[in-house]
């Protein structure tokens, strides 16, 4: 029995349940008039940011198209690349988009809620998140759908490139579709992090070091700026993001399966487990509900409910599912998606007991703050790269075993093939897992805006519960996007090697190629220049918030008394002009250093520069998010009444410790992820014009 058919069922069924959340936030109560002006300034300021963002994308898109239809034209690319290129950059920007939209409607909302209780509020914003998570999967699942079956419809009727079999045929051509939303999702996390960063670490420097003024007070003229950044950059940059993974791991373990002879069956497997995904991601969010003590542990084990349930449900469901599909004698692989959701919550769990005030490495930074900044910002940066231990070892024992799992000791094919699906396993659930990340800055604004409109102190404690709930899951995302980066990328650059057989051309991996070789230190350097890339432009346009903050502190008669209003949109202004001018660079840096490497270096040594970036990318990320999340929470944790509390000189220590850890958390560390599969995938698309273009043959 075919079960394909469960893919596109998958994705609708995705995108109506989200429309019902959808529907069901904006039928909540937004507050009084002054939170209603709150979250209109924030949704006005994030809608400019999103328009001049995609009409600069869109420049980058068309110039593209035509350099891809080009190619297609000389033979390189099949004719189809070209428009599913622009397909998922679509979806991609469009999940984006619709998220950053639901969450700029979520968050007075959230914050009306919390004035009923607890449990309204956290309800409101975890359905937020899980519009962002289920429109994600919905379109990503409709993407592959519509293209998987349109090319089954012309591969039956037409010629066949290359000589190959229908479904390699139908493969190889859907794995050039991942360059499309992986370049959406680097401009929009790049650029959404410099903005969000430039604002957060400009209000910080100036209102709360400088002035003296609380977090989200109405008189920081960035405070608006700051709140759109965390709309664009931690709802609509990590949902692109987190699209692109989704959709680069299905589409590499399709191929990989092709690959290991298993046909029709290797392509429907990653298939129907994603919509078995969307449905155990539907029921796990009935399970959120929260008591009304308002205590972290208590909030976290609400959300880790329902992302439990759904991975149970996907763990049985894939039992039966693979025993149908691909018989009994490949159960094997049913050990590699169990692989994948095991380690997905063990970085899970090691990100947070890196990253939580809960646990010793967060509350060994705040202590440190007592002997001032630079013994924090050393405490923090000793966290963040103790906490890459776990994760490398559980990702390495990923690998491992789902390769073996998967028969990998007798066919190397079927072993690569486990490992793409422990991927696909650990993203199945991606629709709850998600909707626990985007809550994060959902409860952030929600709490801004609850200090801007002055609302009582118990409604303010209760956002704050939220908000560092949301620090927390924004971490453990943070951590799981990077371990299915790096299961992604390994798959992708699998395929990669299959992509270049197809053109006739048997890649060398051996270390002792010196081209390999050449590749790996490039790759290893990649992510450290890409790094300074974006820290330097997060410095940069911050040094533009301050000084206009400042100005405003400084000219503005009667700011500070709370008498004067403002100029909000001013620095809104300043933070997108500066995102789109910085976010160039690390982007074309992304893009085109596969395509120089290969024509300069030869293909074999595109295979060494993307595993030096996956190893060195991976670790750096994880010690880059980590840091900056511990960071985060040590400051909170020294406002909640330790260490001296708020404004203590140990708070200010923490407050100089967090804006260092703001770019490391927000724009740098998760903008690894996809610089590690965009480039994977930039080198599947341009295989063919390197092989026969490259200096080295």
């Amino acid at each position: 029995m075919d079960l394909l058919w469960l893919a596109p069922v998958g994705s609708i069924t995705a995108i109506l349940f989200a429309v019902y959340l959808a529907t069901y936030i904006l039928k909540q109560d937004e507050g009084n008039d002054k939170m209603k002006e709150i979250a209109r300034a924030v949704r006005v300021g994030a809608r400019a940011y999103l328009k001049r963002q995609y009409t600069g994308v869109l420049i980058f898109f068309i110039t593209a198209f035509f350099i891809l239809l080009l190619l297609s034209l000389k033979g390189y690319l099949v004719i189809f690349v070209p428009f599913a290129f622009l397909t998922g950059g679509f979806f991609s920007g469009l999940a984006g988009f619709i998220g950053m939209s639901i969450a700029t409607q979520a968050s007075s909302r959230t914050a009306a809620g919390a004035m009923k209780s607890l449990n309204s509020g956290l309800h409101i914003a975890f359905s937020s998140g899980a519009v962002m998570g289920l429109t994600v999967v919905g379109l990503g699942l409709l993407d592959l759908s519509v293209w998987y079956y349109f090319l089954d419809w012309y591969y039956s009727s037409h010629p066949i490139p290359l000589g190959i079999d229908k479904i390699t045929a139908i493969t190889s051509t859907m794995l050039c579709f991942g360059m499309g939303a992986s370049s959406q999702a680097l401009f929009a996390r790049v650029g959404g992090g410099i903005f969000t960063k430039a604002a957060d670490v400009g209000a910080d420097l100036v209102g709360k070091v400088e002035a003296g003024i609380p977090e989200d007070d109405p008189r920081n003229p960035a405070v608006i700026a700051d709140n759109v950044g965390d709309n664009v950059g931690d709802v609509a940059g990590m949902g692109a993001d987190l699209y692109e993974s989704y959709v680069g791991s299905i589409v590499a373990t399709s191929a990989l399966g092709v690959a290991a002879g298993l046909g029709v069956a290797g392509v429907t497997v990653p298939l129907v487990m994603a919509a078995v995904g969307v449905v155990s991601s539907i029921i796990g969010t009935f399970f959120v509900k929260s008591s009304e003590e308002a205590s972290q542990s208590v909030l976290l084990w609400a959300l880790r409910k329902g992302v439990l349930v759904s991975s149970l449900l996907v763990a049985v469901i894939s039992y039966f599912l693979i025993k149908h599909i691909l018989g009994i004698e490949h159960i094997g692989v049913y050990w590699s998606v169990i692989t994948g959701l095991v380690a997905g919550v063990l970085i899970g769990l090691s990100t947070e007991f890196y990253t939580s005030s809960n646990f010793s490495p967060t509350r060994s930074i705040a202590s440190a703050a007592a002997t001032g900044p630079a013994t924090v910002i050393i405490t923090g940066l000793a966290v963040g790269m103790m906490s890459t231990f776990v994760p490398v070892v559980v990702v390495g024992a990923a690998i491992l075993a789902s390769y073996f799992f998967s028969g990998g000791a007798h066919s190397f094919a079927s072993g690569l093939y486990g490992v793409g699906i422990s991927a696909v396993g650990m993203l199945s659930t991606l629709g709850i897992t998600l909707a626990t990340d985007a809550y994060g800055p959902v409860a952030d604004n929600a709490g801004g805006n609850a200090e801007m409109a002055h609302l009582p102190p118990e409604i303010r404690k209760r956002t704050d519960a939220l908000d560092s709930l949301g620090n927390t899951t924004a971490a453990t995302g943070k951590g799981f996007a990077i371990g299915s980066a790096a299961l992604t990328a390994l798959a992708l650059i699998a395929a990669y090697k299959d992509q270049v057989a197809l053109h006739g051309k048997e890649l060398v991996c051996s270390l002792l190629d010196p081209g390999v070789l050449v590749g790996l230190f490039i790759g290893s350097m990649l992510p450290f220049l890409f790094c300074s890339l974006t820290m330097r432009a997060v410095g940069r346009a911050a040094a533009k918030i301050v000084i206009e903050v400042r100005r405003q502190f400084k000219e503005i008669t009667g700011l500070m008394e709370g008498t004067a209003k403002p100029d909000y949109a001013r620095c809104v202004d300043i933070a997108t002009a500066a995102a789109q001018k910085e976010m160039i660079l690390p982007s074309l840096l992304a893009i085109l250093s596969p395509i120089i490497v290969g024509l300069a270096i030869g293909v074999n040594a595109v295979t060494g520069l993307l595993t030096g970036a996956l190893v060195t990318g991976f670790a750096l990320a994880v010690m880059m998010a980590n840091s900056g999340g511990a960071w985060d929470n040590a400051k909170k944790y020294i406002e909640e009444g330790h260490h001296g509390g708020k404004g203590s000189f140990s708070h200010k220590a923490a407050v100089s410790g967090d804006t260092v850890g703001d770019p490391f958390k927000d724009t740098s560390g998760p903008s690894l992820n996809i610089l590690i599969k965009l480039m994977s995938m930039v080198s599947i698309v341009f295989a063919a014009f390197i092989i026969k273009n490259s200096l080295i043959k």
